[in-house]
């Protein structure tokens, strides 16, 4: 028996057979050509095999795992279209005289390395996919097949780190769980892992030569925990315990259409996050109320240009329609230095968190945000949207907004287009907002509180910086009185006030922003019910000592 623990990234209990997926590495012999453009004509045949490939695993991903997810497969496209990483690859080659393999490796190490120096987490993930995409060609150039990836029974797959094409390749029905050595909670795996509601860990110091296929396992998601080889005692605890989840789970389901209200009969809105088109049909299937945050920059990324006024339309469109007459809350661009997009061509940053992003880009980049907002006033005739302006700091920022959305209007108005201004609130995610949140309660329709950004602007902790975990407390009682700061000056105005940050799913907190007055909570698709559950729970008239009093 042997325990270790990670990094969860996702819950729940599985326990089963363990295959061994080994780190294959993309080792490449280098040697001296003598010829340049016969190997070039070989790097570029590999590169037109490998975008066929990904052609094929994009198309099979769209079907089994959404279009969110198969998006990964549009940036290895874009990857291989880079003119930066194809002409470092064909340099070396012209100038060192080596071979393509050796040239696809160095290339790949090179800009594995650079993402993974980025101070985003999500970023630093797409260091994984550049080692995918070059991994790929070597084994293109080298005549080899993919690994094969099928799976005879229900297995814990247990890797030094999983590709997004390796985990396309599975068989969703037969993955039991993941554990991983490398990796980060924004990695493909995880992401998998957390569609498929399936127990995930990163980070786990295994030895893969101690670990076999056959062995059996325990992951517990919850816990952050696997075991090898454990005791029977062991087994059949876990056995219990994944017998009590998957009732809990089934109680959940019950939830489906019944009010998110406390049992002193007051309603909470209980709204999902998403972040593409592709997350709406989660949304739908775990019975959200409404979209909270739709985060709309997914139209930004991964491309070399920006998005059209049309295309924007067309998408915002599409999601007001799928969720018929439900609230729809789509956040304004919040793209930055943190959270790179090739169009915008930002210069890398020393502190990110607090630099040109999100509504500073739009107020100092008109164009941009208008043709945002006439997609956004177009598609609001469409179904009930709202708008949400990120990182505001000040009143003057959202008078500027609003004299822009007048301009966008008389835009839309003169070219004879249908359009309606509507519904208009900002998110509360710094101090300053929240210390004047009393004014800017006066201007805007609703506020929605990001707590991930206000918790490390109020703390001073940068919440990326692993070193700094212990000192990050979410539930620090300086950030639930700001919570309780800024609903008390909505309903003062007659305004609503939810949050979209991660302690909206924290159901340890429930209760208390329950009794703080909270009008919506916006989570996950997959913590919909759970927090339907705690709000069913809890009365907001009960007298307890609170922890932010």
């Amino acid at each position: 028996m042997k325990t270790y623990t990670g990094r969860s990234v996702c819950g729940g209990i599985a326990v089963g057979k363990v295959i061994v997926i080994g780190n294959r590495g993309h080792q490449a012999e280098r040697y001296r050509i003598e010829a340049v453009d016969p190997e070039m004509g070989r790097m570029d045949r590999a590169v037109q095999t490998a975008r066929e490939q990904i052609r094929e695993l994009y198309e099979r991903a769209l079907k089994e795992v959404g279009e969110a997810n198969a998006a990964i497969f549009e940036a290895h496209r874009i990857m291989l279209e880079d003119e930066d990483y194809l002409g470092a690859m064909r340099e070396m080659i012209r100038a060192e005289l080596v071979n393509a393999e050796y040239a696809a490796a160095v290339t790949g190490d090179h800009f594995a390395e650079m993402f993974a120096g980025m101070e985003d987490d999500y970023m630093k993930a797409r260091s994984e996919d550049v080692k995918d995409i070059s991994r790929r060609l070597i084994r293109i150039l080298q005549g080899r097949e993919e690994a094969e990836f099928s799976f005879v029974e229900p297995s814990v797959v247990v890797a030094e780190d999983l590709s997004p094409s390796e985990t396309v390749q599975m068989d969703q029905e037969k993955i039991l769980a993941f554990v991983t050595v490398h990796g980060s909670a924004n990695s493909h795996a995880a992401i998998l892992a957390r569609t498929m509601n399936i127990p995930a860990l990163t980070g786990v110091p295994v030895d893969l030569n101690e670990i076999h296929t056959g062995m059996t396992a325990i992951v517990d998601g919850s816990a952050g925990e696997v075991i090898f080889e454990p005791t029977e005692a062991q087994r059949g605890r876990a056995e219990i315990r994944k017998r009590e989840e998957q009732e809990r789970i089934r109680l959940l389901q019950e939830l489906k259409g019944k009010k998110s209200e406390t049992t002193d009969g007051r309603a909470i809105r209980i709204y999902a996050n998403i972040g593409s088109i592709g997350d709406v049909s989660h949304a739908l299937e775990n019975d959200a109320e409404g979209i909270g945050l739709f985060r709309s920059e997914f139209l930004y990324l991964g491309r070399n240009d920006l998005p059209s006024e049309e295309e924007q339309f067309l998408a915002y469109r599409q999601v007001l329609q799928a969720m018929g007459q439900k609230h729809v809350i789509i956040r304004t661009l919040d793209i930055g230095a943190d959270k790179q997009a090739e169009c915008f061509q930002l210069e890398r940053e020393e502190n990110p968190a607090m630099g040109y992003r999100a509504i500073r880009i739009c107020l100092k980049q008109p164009e941009l945000f208008k043709t945002q907002l006439r997609a956004l006033l177009r598609a609001a005739v469409y179904g009930n949207l709202s708008i949400m302006y990120p990182m505001i700091i000040s009143v003057e920022e959202v008078r500027q907004i609003y004299r822009f959305v007048e301009e966008a209007a008389q835009e839309l108005k003169q070219a004879g287009i249908p359009y309606r201004i509507p519904e208009q609130g900002i998110m509360v995610e710094t101090p300053a907002a929240v210390m004047i949140s009393d004014e800017l309660a006066e201007l805007v329709d609703f506020f929605s509180i990001g707590t991930n950004d206000l918790t490390q602007y109020t703390l001073a902790i940068d919440r990326q910086n692993q070193r700094l975990e212990d000192f990050c407390d979410p539930h620090h009682r300086a950030i639930l009185r700001m919570i309780r700061m800024v609903i008390d000056n909505a309903h003062k105005c007659g305004k609503w006030a939810g949050i979209c940050g991660e302690l909206a799913a924290d159901t340890e907190l429930t209760g208390e922003l329950i009794r703080m007055g909270v009008d919506e909570l916006s989570v996950a698709p997959s913590m919909i019910l759970e927090v339907r559950k705690r709000v069913r729970e809890n009365r907001q008239s009960a007298v307890v000592k609170a922890r932010w009093q």
